[in-house]
């Protein structure tokens, strides 16, 4: 059986040609079959490896070089510094996707606002949005039951009960004209996006980033709809592709929003648009 330190050394150079993160990727992993913080390995890296652990990490490896994301492979991923379960129901939170909780939380805080995530997935937007204003009430809505479930057990192990869980399609599943604030992260990718072919992306539910109209759809359907579940001067913030920003902003402005601003991501990239409805006339 190997040491610690020669099982990271070896999965390095087995993981170098996919990944350029090798030695992080061979770290979560092992730390994650230990049950350790990283750190440990560094600590004691002499320490042998059971039979058992050996087969296990070396099973995981054999995932990761077939292209399995590491957050699935582990069962988890963080989000807002909140630890999330994840599976293949849903999608893997982005770091990205932080800047609509950013813009959220620099609206105003009002104490008894109503907010609405829309296709939640691991709940990960909802419940960094509760963790954040426990005040709130934020309903999470998903046309997956399987991934609803999922947000439903994070909620749980975070102890977040301030979430309500509807299943449905996007606003269809809300109470109307009641909400402040209506957020979503909805599929964007274009079905022959060629960066769709070549990444970890295809190993993700499809639904959950594919429309059709060069992925465009959902997001002209969500902003149409929204204004029949906006309060006055409600606000809908959504997240799009970089090259999108400019064709979400004209639909935004068709469909009588104001103020409709895109927001650059730490990349510098267009990746969220928000805009107000005073009311649906």
């Amino acid at each position: 059986m190997q040491a610690i330190k020669q099982a990271l050394e070896n999965t390095q150079h087995q993981l170098a040609a996919i990944s350029t993160t090798a030695l992080l990727d061979a770290e979560i992993l092992l730390a994650h079959v230990l049950n350790v913080q990283r750190g440990y390995l560094y600590t004691y890296p002499e320490r042998t490896l059971s039979p058992e652990e050996q087969n296990q990490f070396n099973d995981l490896i054999n995932k990761r070089i077939q292209g399995q994301p590491i957050p699935y492979l582990t069962g988890h991923c963080e989000f807002w510094s909140l630890d999330l379960i994840v599976t293949p129901d849903t999608l893997i939170p982005r770091p990205e996707t932080e800047l609509l909780v950013e813009l959220i939380l620099e609206l105003p805080n009002i104490p008894d606002l109503q907010v609405a995530d829309l296709g939640t997935g691991s709940g990960a937007i909802a419940l960094a949005l509760a963790h954040e204003r426990p005040q709130w009430t934020i309903y999470a809505t998903d046309l997956s039951t399987a991934a609803l479930n999922v947000a439903k057990m994070n909620a749980e192990r975070l102890q977040i009960n301030t979430i309500i869980f509807c299943q449905g399609a996007w606003c269809g599943a809300l109470p109307k004209s009641q909400f402040d604030i209506i957020v979503s992260n909805p599929p964007y990718v274009a079905k022959d996006d060629p960066f769709l072919q070549a990444s970890v992306l295809t190993t993700e539910p499809i639904s959950a980033l594919i429309a059709e109209e060069q992925g465009l759809n959902d997001i002209y359907h969500i902003i149409d709809e929204a204004r029949y579940y906006l309060k006055p001067r409600g606000c809908l913030l959504l997240e799009h592709g970089f090259s999108q920003a400019q064709a979400v902003q004209h639909k935004f402005l068709e469909l009588g929003y104001t103020d409709v601003k895109s927001k650059r991501d730490f990349s510098g990239l267009n990746r969220v648009t928000t805009g107000f409805f005073d009311i649906y006339s």
